[in-house]
């Protein structure tokens, strides 16, 4: 990974290292996805970036409702094309 990458998640991922360590450690697991959205956002930022990984992780929140999808749901692989 780059700097500039690692400059731009770094804050992002100590929320998300914050949220499991002290909130999500303390409630319930009711998560609908085998990886949890925390996690999947962590994979998603680390693999493709703010902007790109932001919108998988966004998409996959704004799915998690009782009338959402379930189960195993991986971050894609980052493409080669430029």
């Amino acid at each position: 990974m780059s700097k500039v990458k690692n400059i731009a998640i770094a804050p992002f991922i100590g929320l998300i290292w914050f949220y499991q360590k002290f909130i999500s450690s303390w409630t319930p697991s009711s998560c609908r996805f085998t990886p949890t959205c925390s996690h999947y956002t962590k994979e998603a930022l680390e693999t493709h970036g703010l902007l790109k990984g932001g919108k998988l992780a966004i998409k996959r929140i704004f799915s998690c409702h009782p009338w959402g999808r379930q189960g195993y749901d991986p971050v894609p692989p980052k493409s080669e094309n430029f």
